[in-house]
C-alpha cells in the first residue's frame, strides 16, 4: 500500500492549527509547562542534525500536554553577530559556492537577487525555519509567539536587561585582548562558532617575548616561549633561512619577526612601525644575547620554524624539549653550519645542552631521558617520529611543571619549584625590559566571512563579570534543585560556574545586534544577548500582535511585569499602556515563568547554559529560577564529523522529510540511541524507521478492519494488563526524559505483545479496540501524524494530540496472567534451542514444574525483601530452621543463595509474588494445545513433586519457580 505522507501530514497540522492546540493561553489554577529549545543562530539552511533535539522538545511537550499540563513550546531565531551579513555580501559579489549552497538546499533562485541586504537573509530564514523545518515536522509551538534577536521589540527587553546588570555592578570596563576580525571587530570564539566558520576549539595563549640582541646588526631577534623559566638552558637560536622576516622598530627599539608575527602584533601593541626586511639565511651564523644569562648563543637554520607560530622564530632549551633535543643532534651533523654559513666548528661544538631542572625519573637531561624511553632516535618514519616527540613534550613538561626543581646554574631561582619559577622569571624579565607579553591563539581561526581573526587588544572593552564570587555561589546553589541531565554534567555544573571569569559582552564594528545603552558604538554580542531570553515569550505575543509598541517596553515597563516592581497607575501613564493590559502582561510572565525545561546541544553546557544560569540568578527573584536543562549530544555525518550548517554533512531537511517521512525521522532521533551520545545520521537506518511504522500502521489498520470477533478469554485480560503495564513504563521513562525507553515500549514491546495476543488466538474485538485506544495515544509524543491517522480509522473521537494520556490502573493489573504468558514464551524459546543441540527426530516434549518446597523458598525472601532484611545469611538460616525445608539438605541452603542472590539485583518483587502464586502445573497443562501447535511436539507436564512422572534423565531435580526443567525425546 502505497502512503502519501506529506497529505498526510499536511492534513494533521492544519487540523491541529484548526483546533488551535499550539496556541498556549493562561490558565489560572491549572499547572503549566514551559519549554524551550535553544533557539538557532540565524547563520544559514538548518540541517538534519539540529532536529535531534527540537524532536525531543516537541514530543516532551506533547506528552506533558496530555498529561495534564497548560503547555508553551515558543521558538525563535538568533540573529545576532555577523552571519546574515557575512551570507548577504557573498551572495552580493554572486560567490559561486554560495549559490550552489542556496540552490542545494531549496532556494529558489529568483529569491537569490533578493537576499542582498543582511535584514533581507534574516527575514527570509526566520520563513525557512518555522515553516520548511518546524511546521513540517509537526512541532506544536505557539507561533504568535515567535521571536527574532533582531526584532526591535526584542532590543527593547536587552537594553533592560543590560540595565539589571549594571544595577547590580556587574558591567565592568577595562583593556581586553579579543580575538578580531578586521572586517566585523571582535568575535566570539568557542564551541558553538556563532560568529566564526573555523577554530572553535581555539583557546587564547600567553607567550613570553624573549628579546636576544644581536650586536652586529644592532637590533633583537625576538622568540615567543610558553617556559620562560627554560630561558637558563637555551644554547641555540633557530631561523628558517628560506623566509624572509620583518624588521619591526617598538619603542626605539629594532626586532625581528615574521611577517605574520609583525600582523599580529600591530593588532596589541602600539607604535610598531616597519623598519625594513632582513632574509632568513642572512641570520644565520649571527651571535645573539641570552635574555637573564647574557651569554652568546648562535643562530642555526631550522626548516621546522613556522612563521605564523609565536614570532617565526625559536630558541632553543635542548635539555627540556625533546624535539630541540633531536633538532640539535641532526644540526650539528649538518655539513651546511660550516660549508653554507660559515659557522667555525668551534662555535658548534660550544653549543651543548645546559642542565637545569631536576626531576624525579629523569637522568641528568630529561629530554634525552624520554627519547631514549620511547626509542625516539630508531624510528625512520617522519610522521610516527613527530608523534613521538609531541608526546614526549607533553609528558616531559608536564612532569617538569608538577615535578621539577631549578638547579643551580639559574642563580636566583635554584631551589624553587619549576611552577613558582615560570612566573617568577617572567616577571624579572618583564621588570628588566628583556621581554614583554604577547597573546596568540592556539589554532586558525576564520570569521563567518572568511577573514583570519587574530588577537587585538581593546582598551575600553565591556564586561558582564561572571567572577563575581556573591553570582557565582547563588548560581551554584540554584543548580541543587534543579533536573539537569545527563547525570554526568549534573556533577560539573558546579565547576563550570566556578570556571566562568569576566566575559567580553559587547563588540566593535559590522555587527547585528543590540546597541549597547551607554554608548552605540558597541554592539551587545551573541552569547550576551541569549541569556534571559526565554522569559521574552511570555511577552513577544504582545509585541507580535500590535497591542505595544517597542517604544511602550520602557525599562518601567520590564521592571513591572518582569519584577513587579513600581506602580501601576505610574507605569500605565510613563509607557501608554492600558492599566487592564500591563495587569495581563504581568499575569502571563508569572503564570509561565519559571521556565520548566531549556534543550540544547552538548556544546552549550561550557557556552550557553552557565551564563543563562548566571543571569537568570542575577536578575531574576529565587520563584523564577529555571528548573531544568536537558543536553542532548550530536548527529554527526560519516566518520563522526560533526555536521554544521557552514560546511554541510548531510541532505537538507525538506528533501530528508519527503524521502522518509516527518515520524519516521522523530521516531529515529528519539530511538536510535541514547540522547547523552553522539549519533551517525545513517539513511539507511532511517528508512528502516520508515519501513518499521508502515508495518505497524497496516498491523493496526487491519485489526481495525477486521468483522472477527470471539468471547474474551485468559488471553484478554494479559493483553490489557500488559498494556497498562507499558502505560506506566511509558510515563516513567517520560517523566525521566528517557525517549528511548518509551519507543522501545511503544513500538515494539506492544507490538510484539499485539502478535502475541494474535498468536493465542485473541479475537475479543472490545479487547482489541480497548488495547488501541491506548496503543495509539501511546505513539502520539513522537509520531504525532501517524497517530492522529490511525486514531481518526479506528473512529475514536476528537483529536488524539487533545486526548488525556492513559492512566496505569492497578484494577486491570494481572501479575499472574503476564507471568503466565511469559512463562510460555520462555519454554518455546528454551524448548527450541535445546532441541537445535539435540538434532533431529525430536518428537516429545515434557516439562517438569518446580517442587512446592522451592517456592516456599522464595515466599520467605519476598516477606524479608519486603522488611528490608533479606540477606544470603539471614534467608539459609530462616530455611534451615524449617523442619520441613531442612529435610532437602544442601539443595535447600543452594537455592536459598541463589534466590537471595538473585533478588538483591531486582526489586521486581510483583512478578517475584505472581510468580510464586501461578500454579505452573495447571498453567501448562492447560497450554498443553497451544504448545503443541507450535512446537509441533507430543506434550506431556508433571509437578517435579508427582511420584509417577516420567523422568527417564532426573531432569526435574532440576526445576525451579519459572525455570520448568525440560526433556526431549
Amino acid at each position: 500500500m502505497s502512503r502519501d505522507y506529506a497529505e498526510m501530514e499536511s492534513k494533521w497540522q492544519k487540523a491541529w492549527a484548526d483546533a488551535k492546540l499550539n496556541e498556549s493561553e493562561r490558565i489560572d489554577g491549572k499547572p503549566k509547562f514551559m519549554l524551550i529549545f535553544a533557539y538557532p543562530g540565524l547563520t544559514g539552511y538548518l540541517h538534519v542534525g539540529h532536529l535531534r533535539g527540537y524532536t525531543y522538545t516537541d514530543a516532551l511537550g506533547r506528552y506533558k500536554r496530555m498529561t495534564g499540563y497548560n503547555v508553551l513550546f515558543p521558538v525563535g531565531t538568533h540573529a545576532t553577530g555577523n552571519g546574515a551579513i557575512s551570507l548577504a555580501n557573498k551572495i552580493a559579489r554572486k560567490d559561486e559556492k554560495t549559490v550552489d549552497y542556496l540552490i542545494r538546499n531549496g532556494c529558489p533562485e529568483d529569491m537569490i537577487d533578493r537576499l542582498k541586504e543582511p535584514m533581507d537573509v534574516v527575514n527570509f530564514f526566520n520563513g525557512v525555519y518555522q515553516n520548511d523545518y518546524w511546521r513540517r515536522f509537526g512541532f506544536l509551538s505557539d507561533w504568535r509567539r515567535f521571536t527574532c534577536t533582531l526584532y526591535p521589540d526584542y532590543a527593547q527587553f536587552i537594553r533592560w536587561q543590560f540595565s539589571k546588570l549594571k544595577e547590580k555592578n556587574l558591567l565592568i570596563q577595562k583593556p581586553y585582548y579579543a580575538p578580531f576580525c578586521p572586517v566585523h571587530g571582535p568575535v566570539a570564539v568557542d564551541p558553538s562558532e556563532t560568529d566564526i566558520s573555523k577554530g572553535g576549539l581555539a583557546e587564547t595563549q600567553e607567550y613570553t617575548l624573549l628579546k636576544f640582541w644581536c650586536e652586529e646588526r644592532k637590533f633583537f631577534l625576538v622568540a615567543a616561549t610558553l617556559r620562560p623559566e627554560t630561558v637558563f638552558g637555551q644554547v641555540c637560536f633557530w631561523a628558517r633561512p628560506d623566509l624572509e622576516y620583518r624588521i619591526v622598530e617598538k619603542n626605539g627599539e629594532r626586532w625581528v619577526i615574521s611577517e605574520q608575527c609583525a600582523e599580529k602584533m600591530r593588532l596589541q601593541f602600539d607604535g610598531v612601525t616597519d623598519a625594513g626586511s632582513i632574509a632568513g639565511k642572512d641570520l644565520i651564523g649571527l651571535m645573539c644575547t641570552l635574555p637573564m644569562m647574557h651569554k652568546q648563543i648562535p643562530v642555526f637554520p631550522a626548516e621546522f620554524v613556522d612563521p605564523d607560530v609565536g614570532t617565526g622564530l625559536v630558541t632553543s632549551c635542548p635539555s627540556d624539549a625533546p624535539a630541540d633535543w633531536d633538532a640539535l643532534e641532526i644540526a650539528k651533523r649538518n655539513p651546511d653550519l660550516r660549508n653554507v654559513y660559515n659557522i667555525s666548528q668551534e662555535v658548534i661544538d660550544a653549543v651543548v645542552p645546559v642542565s637545569i631542572i631536576s626531576i624525579k625519573g629523569y637522568g641528568e637531561f630529561p629530554a634525552q631521558s624520554i627519547i631514549e624511553k620511547l626509542k625516539i632516535p630508531s624510528v625512520t618514519d617522519p610522521a610516527r617520529k613527530a608523534e613521538l616527540l609531541e608526546e614526549a613534550k607533553k609528558q616531559v613538561y608536564k612532569d617538569g611543571y608538577h615535578m621539577g626543581v631549578m638547579k643551580e646554574v639559574c642563580g636566583e631561582f635554584a631551589g624553587i619549584r619549576v611552577e613558582e619559577a615560570k612566573d617568577r622569571t617572567q616577571q624579572a624579565m618583564l621588570k628588566s625590559g628583556e621581554a614583554e607579553i604577547f597573546r596568540d591563539l592556539t589554532m586558525e581561526v576564520v570569521c563567518r566571512c572568511g577573514e583570519r581573526v587574530h588577537i587585538r587588544r581593546i582598551d575600553d572593552q565591556w564586561f558582564i563579570n561572571y567572577a563575581d564570587r556573591d553570582l557565582t555561589e547563588s548560581a551554584k546553589a540554584s543548580t541543587e534543585g534543579m533536573t539537569l541531565l545527563p547525570p554526568e554534567w549534573n556533577n560539573n555544573v558546579k565547576g563550570v560556574l566556578d570556571w566562568y571569569r569576566e566575559r567580553a559582552c559587547v563588540r566593535l564594528g559590522n555587527w547585528l545586534g543590540t546597541k549597547f545603552p551607554w554608548d552605540e558604538k558597541w554592539t551587545i554580542e551573541a552569547i550576551s544577548d541569549s541569556t534571559l531570553y526565554p522569559i521574552y515569550y511570555t511577552i513577544s505575543l504582545y509585541a507580535n500582535d500590535g497591542r505595544i509598541k517597542p517604544e511602550q517596553m520602557t525599562w518601567d515597563f520590564f521592571d513591572y511585569v518582569i519584577l513587579e516592581k513600581g506602580e501601576l497607575k505610574s507605569v500605565s501613564a510613563s509607557t501608554g499602556i492600558s492599566e487592564e493590559l500591563l495587569e495581563t502582561i504581568r499575569k502571563d510572565v508569572h503564570y509561565w515563568y519559571p521556565l520548566d525545561l531549556n534543550l540544547g546541544g552538548k556544546e552549550h553546557m561550557t557556552v550557553h547554559f552557565p551564563v543563562f544560569l548566571l543571569n537568570h540568578r542575577a536578575i531574576l527573584p529565587d520563584d523564577m529560577q529555571p528548573r531544568g536543562i536537558l543536553v542532548n549530544w550530536y548527529v554527526t555525518g560519516k566518520n563522526k564529523d560533526k555536521i554544521s550548517k557552514s560546511k554541510g554533512g548531510a541532505q537538507p531537511i525538506p528533501g530528508a522529510v519527503k524521502d522518509y517521512g516527518a515520524d519516521a525521522m522523530r521516531l529515529y532521533y528519539a530511538h536510535v540511541a541514547s540522547m547523552f551520545v553522539d549519533v551517525e545520521w545513517d539513511e539507511d537506518l532511517v528508512f528502516n524507521y520508515r519501513q518499521r511504522l508502515e508495518k505497524i500502521m497496516t498491523s493496526v489498520e487491519d485489526m481495525i478492519a477486521s468483522e472477527e470477533d470471539a468471547p474474551a478469554s485468559a488471553i484478554d485480560a494479559w493483553l490489557l494488563s500488559r498494556l497498562n503495564t507499558h502505560v506506566k513504563e511509558i510515563r516513567e521513562a517520560m517523566d525521566r526524559y528517557d525517549l528511548r525507553q518509551m519507543c522501545t515500549v511503544t513500538y515494539f514491546d506492544i507490538v510484539n505483545d499485539m502478535k502475541w495476543y494474535e498468536r493465542r488466538g485473541g479475537k475479543n474485538r472490545a479487547t482489541v479496540m480497548r488495547a488501541l485506544r491506548i496503543w495509539i495515544n501511546a505513539m502520539m509524543p513522537v509520531t504525532p501524524h501517524m497517530a492522529e491517522e490511525l486514531w481518526h480509522e479506528a473512529g475514536f473521537e476528537g483529536l488524539v494530540a487533545a486526548a488525556q494520556f492513559p492512566e496505569y490502573d492497578p484494577a486491570v493489573a494481572d501479575a499472574s496472567a503476564e507471568y503466565g504468558e511469559g512463562l510460555i514464551q520462555e519454554v518455546i524459546d528454551d524448548t527450541n534451542e535445546i532441541r537445535k543441540l539435540a538434532g533431529e527426530g525430536i518428537t516429545r516434549a515434557v516439562y517438569y514444574t518446580t517442587p512446592m518446597w522451592k517456592k516456599d523458598i522464595m515466599r520467605d525472601a519476598i516477606a524479608m525483601a519486603e522488611e528490608g532484611k533479606l540477606t544470603v545469611p539471614d534467608l539459609t538460616k530462616k530455611c534451615m530452621a524449617d523442619e520441613n525445608l531442612r529435610k532437602n539438605g544442601k539443595a535447600v541452603t543452594d537455592f536459598a543463595k541463589k534466590v537471595a542472590v538473585d533478588f538483591m539485583r531486582t526489586s521486581d518483587l510483583a512478578s517475584k509474588k505472581a510468580l510464586v502464586d501461578l500454579d505452573e502445573t495447571a498453567f501448562l497443562r492447560d497450554s498443553a494445545g497451544f504448545l503443541k501447535s507450535e512446537l509441533g511436539l507430543g506434550i506431556d507436564v508433571f509437578s517435579a513433586e508427582d511420584e509417577d512422572r516420567y523422568d527417564p534423565s532426573n531432569k526435574a531435580k532440576v526445576a525451579a519457580p519459572g525455570r520448568p526443567a525440560i526433556f526431549l525425546e
